[in-house]
């Protein structure tokens, strides 16, 4: 990836609804052996290190849809390091570069963020109560932790998809 070749950015949580820089195409992907969890214990984007939010990260095992990004290589430097910056803050994530499928068929290489299983930001698998309990108290750089969650479902339902775990937690807000 690099040089003029267009390159693909895999994304599954904000940069679903917030890609924040521009693309040539935006397609649904799958991505194998790893899951969308609300298993990241943000001080930043959308909570403090005194009271931490959470965000997803991809953890082992299972499969993802998300969304792809094909980017104009000439774009390649300027939109890694705004990825850089916005995902790296603190380095619970890992920059890997995987193999996707698109909907639609065909396979690309793409840059997405895995979350770092040993970095102490890392929750772990959470019960829907108690993320819920996180998140309603949580806000950060970005904005209230809630905002993130609900914008999160409603474009997971915008693809179609189902995350019952996830709209657990959500009904949990809204009690």
């Amino acid at each position: 990836m690099g040089g003029n070749d267009d390159f693909w950015v895999f994304g599954y949580g904000s940069l679903v609804w917030n890609p924040g820089f521009d693309y040539l195409e935006r397609r649904s992907a799958r991505l194998a052996g790893f899951h969308r969890s609300l298993c990241v214990r943000s001080h930043v984007h959308r909570g403090t290190p005194e009271r931490p939010g959470l965000v997803f990260g991809l953890d082992r095992g299972g499969s993802c849809v998300g969304m792809a990004y094909r980017v104009a290589g000439r774009d390649h430097e300027a939109v890694m390091a705004y990825l850089r910056a916005r995902e790296l803050v603190t380095h619970v994530y890992r920059e890997r570069a995987v193999s996707i499928r698109l909907t639609g068929g065909g396979s690309v290489h793409a840059v997405t963020y895995v979350v770092d299983r040993g970095h102490p930001q890392y929750g772990g698998k959470i019960a829907a109560e108690d993320a819920a309990r996180i998140v309603m108290t949580a806000h950060g750089r970005s904005g209230p932790n809630v905002e993130y969650v609900t914008n999160a479902l409603t474009e997971i339902h915008a693809l179609g998809l189902r995350d019952p775990w996830l709209e657990t937690v959500a009904a949990h807000l809204k009690r």
